[in-house]
């Protein structure tokens, strides 16, 4: 179906439209359906004995292999002009990887079923954002892609809640004291499922022109603008550690005073109250950006990062466990995803033009994707090889630096 540049100017009119609502809708439930799993992961994962270092391993190859795909699929998406096609795969196949956890009595199955959701995440996200920045006029682009993810997080806050309800209520064998976690693992395809059928009847995509230039060609046109906003973004995305790890640490945290059910559930609470503050914070931010200008408020954002993973290296210097104290950290550490998802999204749409947005969509995915590659790995292989303060210290001095990169942006 063709869609005349009058439909085009008319979907553009206003920004909250039916794609936006859709957009939201979907992210919703695509994010219900990942965080009843990721929840309750690294309990699972503490149940089997598996340590930091494997974590670490499991999200930061899964997040290499997203980064990757994002960059080939964004490209396909400039080139066939058709980005909505690609989108649906990628949520169907994320909805179904979580139910692979399942199965596993280890972690390399874990770590299949991730990279099949991270591979789903990295076919959909830059067609999606792509589709988004072209349905609203360019001086909404921060309420809008905000409106998104502030959907995701309110997925996000459902889902652990979902979660810890059903460890509580489903009762594990003496013989299988994982069988919980596998049952929640297999409900989350309800979820998922349905985030693909939302996109596809709700989203509207309007065809733009397709672009021409070959791959690598696509890249190296990217305005100069734009690729040296990725030299901040690669930066802090070092040390923008996987947010399983925050679960992980608050578990240690309180296990010796708890035990490890009671731990585990504590810690995927902890996890609601962090996007709770996500939620709150995702539109406010971006609609603040739209006066204020975004670049300035990225940098915050950031600095609010190193802060989260200095408070995290703290607790564990100081023996910091207490509720209070763990919940004010995940708040943070909510409060500078949000500033960091609303605003990288709508710097891009600023910075490119709209035939080669879906390439610098793939492109920013990648960066942040190998930035996420080294953070994960590096923190979790210090956590285990040294302490969890190096590791989080290293964290925080890499969030830093990237924060005062983007500052200095002109």
């Amino acid at each position: 179906m063709t869609t005349s540049p009058k439909t085009l100017k008319e979907g553009q009119g206003r920004w909250l439209n039916r794609t936006v609502v859709g957009l939201g809708t979907t992210s919703l439930l695509s994010d219900l359906s990942h965080e009843m799993g990721t929840a309750i992961l690294p309990g699972f994962l503490a149940a089997m004995g598996v340590s930091a270092a494997a974590l670490g391993l499991i999200e930061g190859v899964a997040d290499g292999v997203a980064s990757f795909v994002k960059l080939a699929s964004g490209w396909l998406a400039d080139r066939t002009g058709r980005r909505k096609p690609i989108a649906v795969g990628g949520y169907f196949l994320t909805g179904g990887s979580t139910a692979v956890f399942a199965f596993a009595y280890g972690w390399p199955l874990v770590l299949a079923g991730r990279v099949a959701g991270w591979f789903g995440r990295g076919i959909r996200t830059p067609a999606r954002n792509a589709i988004l920045a072209d349905s609203v006029p360019a001086e909404s682009r921060g309420k809008a892609f905000g409106f998104e993810r502030a959907g995701d997080t309110v997925g996000a806050i459902i889902g652990p809640l979902i979660a810890v309800a059903l460890l509580g209520y489903l009762h594990p064998s003496a013989s299988e004291p994982s069988s919980s976690f596998r049952m929640i693992f297999l409900l989350t395809l309800i979820p998922g499922f349905a985030a693909g059928i939302t996109f596809a009847g709700l989203v509207r995509e309007f065809p733009g022109r397709r672009t021409k230039a070959k791959f690598l060609t696509s890249i190296k046109n990217l305005p100069g603008d734009f690729r040296r906003f990725l030299v901040g973004v690669g930066v802090f995305g070092m040390g923008d550690f996987a947010h399983t790890l925050m679960i992980l640490a608050a578990t240690e945290l309180l296990v010796p005073g708890r035990g490890i059910s009671h731990a585990a559930r504590t810690a995927a609470l902890l996890y609601v109250g962090h996007n709770v503050v996500y939620a709150g914070a995702s539109y406010p931010v971006g609609a603040i950006s739209d006066r204020l200008g975004r670049r300035g408020l990225l940098a915050l954002g950031y600095l609010s990062g190193a802060l989260t993973a200095l408070g995290f290296a703290a607790a564990f210097v100081w023996h910091l466990s207490t509720i209070p104290y763990l919940l004010s950290l995940f708040a943070l550490g909510g409060f500078y995803v949000a500033f960091e998802e609303a605003l990288e999204g709508s710097i891009t749409a600023d910075l490119v033009e709209p035939e080669a947005r879906g390439t610098a969509y793939g492109v920013l995915g990648a960066v942040n994707g190998i930035g996420d590659v080294v953070a994960s790995g590096l923190v979790g292989g210090l956590w285990t090889a040294f302490s969890p303060g190096i590791a989080f210290g290293y964290s925080a001095a890499m969030m830093l630096a990237g924060g005062i990169l983007v500052y200095r942006l002109r």
